[in-house]
């Protein structure tokens, strides 16, 4: 409620000749009383809005070991290419349940090749190779959600 409904209220309570008017809502109190003579006397009281409790995070777990794989893992995908989703939906290995995959592990590709199909809004888009080479890893499961973006596989361009 704003300052020009509550005065409208004021105004509509004086000219009515009541004594006293309460009005309470979720997020406000507000209590108009009027007196002898013409004055007006407004109590408007905000209601406290809870807040919520800060969450604790459990303390950190130890993550060497993680930590030390990582760096040797990022350098041996630098030499490969990575073929990134180009839109959001659901990713296909296969055309269909009963025919076989796009591409497999180790298999050499050509640029212009199917790699996948993407489904949107019950369009199966083809992912084409944008690259030659060969199938390193398949970096997503088949039917399951993809972002755009996302990467799919990895080839080795050599």
């Amino acid at each position: 409620m704003d300052l020009k409904e509550i005065q409208n209220l004021i105004k509509f309570v004086a000219k009515s000749g009541t004594s006293e008017v309460k009005l309470e809502t979720d997020d406000f109190k507000i209590t108009i009383k009027t007196g002898s003579g013409d004055s007006v006397t407004t109590v408007v009281q905000q209601t406290a809005v809870p807040m919520q409790q800060p969450t604790i995070a459990p303390p950190p777990q130890e993550v060497a070991p993680v930590q030390a794989e990582t760096p040797t893992a990022v350098s041996e995908d630098s030499k490969y290419i990575t073929v990134k989703s180009p839109i959001i939906g659901t990713f296909y290995r296969k055309p269909s349940p009963d025919k076989p995959l796009f591409v497999e592990v180790g298999q050499t590709v050509a640029e212009g090749d199917v790699l996948c199909v993407i489904e949107a809004m019950k369009l199966f888009n083809e992912i084409e190779s944008e690259i030659s080479g060969k199938i390193v890893k398949v970096l997503v499961d088949d039917a399951t959600p993809v972002e755009f973006d996302q990467p799919l596989f990895l080839v080795d361009p050599s």
